[in-house]
């Protein structure tokens, strides 16, 4: 056969025309990836997102100034006046991975877009390294499969992008790494490679935890399959050993950074993959001791009693708290039913909880084929030939790793690429046991399964599943795999919904770091801190760290009060300037210059100011939930810090008006600033960005920054 023929010999090694086509799917994998990654480069070569600022920001740190340094930073420009204490609370495997990375390979380009790059470049080496981890569970076929279907995954993409330097695309990395050798070391015969493959994947683990919290999943199935593995594997020997090496290299590089760090290790999460290593090593080590006769029985009680001391400890732990918890948004993600007791979290939109047509639209084509990979896995493999060689261990991590990837992601949009990489191998585990039994004569108890199949069925076969493949990929037009990885960087249009690139948010940290004084702290909502303090190079009162939920609190608070109370709340806060953004549509032909807000600036997420401030939502909205009332336009700070008021109230499907607000109406404004330059009030408006100026329709990306009047006498009723 062709896919056996030698091309060349490198010494003892052979190379095979088969490995010149591994070679070249892994390539094209790669290319893929990294082409529809590098979309949104089309609107501008800009980091994505807001955490990629302080990232960069961060590593610029760690290249200008050393990791003893970086270590000991506390950064006096965010969350004013305590600071921020970057080592203890930040991605540290980020930064120090992508700035030791810049002095080797940066070369003549700048830091900035080095880290534009980076993302793209990690996202797209772990499909290869996702590749190895299926070789390893099913063969070469699945891996390469599970490559290729990789390259295309929506979930994994959108957290993976041109300009997305966060946690994701190399936490995801090294975990995957992790995974893939811990798996490989256990399915070794060479005790010495073993050892050194579980070092290298505790350390990798480790280092995957570092950079993304996220990692920490991969705890949950791991754990489960520890527990089940002195079961499926008859060589005790050979794994007491190896889960504790893995372990404790994991353990001990953690420890070595103050994420996780020690908390991680002696807490809950830490307890969920030691005590299964626990398990195991006591297990094996007691059937080892006891005589065979005895040892049905003990394999019963032993994993019986265990199991009970677990869940006292762990009930108990639920009223003394011995074992620390993790923070809210891990318990989130084990408990889906948490969100809303978090109106922070819940605000966030990458934690808003995956609804079902979102996963049907995320996984597609492939959740027929995981169903037929998990057939074949249920099936009796002596009657899937193709199929027979896949262990029992890794039927059953497999198992694992895919059912605790559907059921994380539930939680949080965020977490759908774990759904997506379950299905991925469970996918190509399915694709490739069925391209096995269409292409391969085999017999079964002198059973032919095959009958040397026609050239058409393989023909028909393959077009069938390329057609199936390309499907999501090009259909619809405008809402395909392809196309919704195509957006503009966050940066160019604010976040809001609008599919455009402007400078506004460009131009207004520019002027903020020209025509304000170096120490200057400026006040806005949470989300734009990393952007002020990056771009604009000033001290914010709070960033996208959600360090201290109580100053965000008290920030919404200042929002929802009256101006002359806001006024003050800001002088206790020592504010000079405040921010906002508002995003909008110019409408129509009126002379007035009418306009809708709902476009999703701040004008958009005023009712998750009222729900973090504690303030009823009816006290300031509508029956809508959108639409602001008198209250709050005339009364609030953030109301009239809006430099737009109500005109009236239209239904934009049968073009009706009313001056009063009515179900099914939508608010249209006229452009109002209430805080003029030369106002005597407690604020004055000093910047308003470009396209607030357009004088044609269209979107408006509107950054308004008001300067705080540090001599007003407010007038507050006692």
């Amino acid at each position: 056969m062709i896919s056996n023929s030698n091309l060349f010999i490198i010494g003892n090694f052979n190379f095979r025309f088969r490995h010149l086509l591994i070679i070249g799917i892994l390539a094209i994998s790669f290319s893929i990836s990294f082409m529809i990654r590098s979309q949104p480069a089309d609107y501008g070569f800009e980091l994505n997102e807001f955490d990629p600022f302080f990232n960069y920001r961060a590593t610029q740190f760690i290249v200008e100034n050393g990791i003893v340094e970086y270590f000991n930073w506390h950064d006096d420009m965010s969350w004013h006046p305590e600071g921020r204490d970057i080592s203890s609370n930040s991605q540290v495997v980020l930064h120090i991975t992508a700035a030791s990375l810049y002095q080797i390979f940066g070369g003549n380009s700048t830091l900035y877009d080095f880290t534009i790059i980076f993302p793209v470049v990690f996202g797209s080496l772990t499909a290869i390294v996702l590749f190895a981890l299926v070789r390893v569970i099913a063969g070469t076929t699945a891996g390469l499969f599970a490559c290729l279907f990789y390259s295309v995954s929506v979930p994994v993409m959108l957290r993976g992008q041109i300009g997305w330097f966060k946690s994701e695309p190399l936490g995801l990395f090294f975990g995957l790494l992790a995974v893939y050798l811990l798996l490989s070391a256990i399915s070794s015969r060479n005790s010495k490679i073993s050892f050194a493959k579980l070092i290298g994947g505790g350390i990798f683990f480790a280092l995957g935890v570092s950079a993304w919290g996220g990692i920490q999943f991969f705890v949950l199935p791991l754990g489960l399959f520890f527990l089940a593995l002195p079961f499926l594997r008859k060589d005790h020997d050979f794994i007491r050993w190896t889960i504790p090496v893995f372990i404790i290299s994991f353990l001990l590089t953690g420890l070595a950074f103050e994420r996780p760090g020690i908390n991680f290790v002696c807490g809950l999460i830490g307890f969920i993959i030691v005590g299964p290593t626990i398990f195991l090593f006591a297990y094996t080590t007691i059937q080892k001791l006891t005589r065979e006769g005895k040892r049905l029985r003990n394999g019963l009680y032993i994993p019986i009693g265990i199991i009970l001391s677990a869940i006292a400890l762990i009930s108990i732990n639920c009223s003394s708290t011995f074992l620390r918890l993790p923070s809210f948004r891990y318990l989130n993600a084990a408990n889906p039913f948490l969100t809303t007791q978090d109106p922070l979290v819940d605000s966030v939109a990458e934690h808003a909880t995956t609804t079902l047509a979102q996963s049907f639209w995320f996984l597609s084509i492939l959740m027929i084929f995981a169903g037929i990979g998990i057939w074949f896995i249920l099936k009796n493999k002596d009657q899937i030939p193709s199929f027979s060689k896949l262990r029992n261990d890794m039927i059953v991590f497999t198992l694992i790793i895919c059912l605790a990837g559907v059921y994380i992601s539930s939680a949080f949009i965020r977490l759908e690429l774990f759904a997506s990489i379950s299905v991925i191998i469970l996918s190509s585990i399915g694709l490739s046991v069925l391209t096995s039994m269409i292409l391969i004569n085999k017999k079964i108890k002198d059973k032919k399964i095959s009958n040397n199949p026609r050239i058409i069925t393989r023909i028909s076969y393959f077009s069938l599943i390329i057609i199936l493949l390309v499907m999501p990929l090009t259909i619809p037009e405008n809402g395909n795999w392809v196309n919704a990885i195509k957006a503009p960087p966050t940066i160019l249009n604010g976040g809001s919904v609008f599919n455009i690139a402007t400078d506004d948010w460009h131009s207004a940290m520019e002027w903020l770091n020209k025509n304000t004084p170096e120490d200057a702290v400026i006040a806005s909502w949470w989300d734009y801190g990393y952007w002020i303090t990056t771009l604009g190079e000033r001290i914010t009162l709070a960033d996208n760290a959600t360090v201290s939920t109580l100053k965000i609190q008290k920030i919404a608070k200042t929002l929802l009060s009256p101006p002359d109370e806001a006024w003050e709340m800001l002088q206790e806060q020592d504010a000079d300037y405040f921010l906002i953004f508002v995003a909008g549509q110019r409408i129509g032909n009126d002379p007035n210059e009418l306009y809708v807000l709902r476009g999703g600036g701040d004008e958009s997420k005023k009712q998750w100011f009222m729900r973090i401030a504690e303030e009823p939502l009816g006290k300031y909205l509508h029956q809508d939930g959108v639409s602001g009332t008198d209250l709050f336009w005339q009364n609030t700070l953030f109301g009239k810090m809006i430099p737009f008021s109500v005109l009236t109230y239209v239904n934009l499907n049968t073009n009706a008006q009313s001056e009063n607000f009515q179900l099914g109406f939508s608010e249209v404004f006229v452009k109002d600033i209430k805080f003029p330059n030369d106002s005597d009030g407690p604020l004055r408006l000093v910047y308003s960005s470009p396209s607030f100026d357009r004088t044609d329709n269209g979107p408006i990306i509107g950054i308004f920054i008001y300067e705080i009047n540090q001599d007003y006498k407010p007038k507050i009723e006692n």
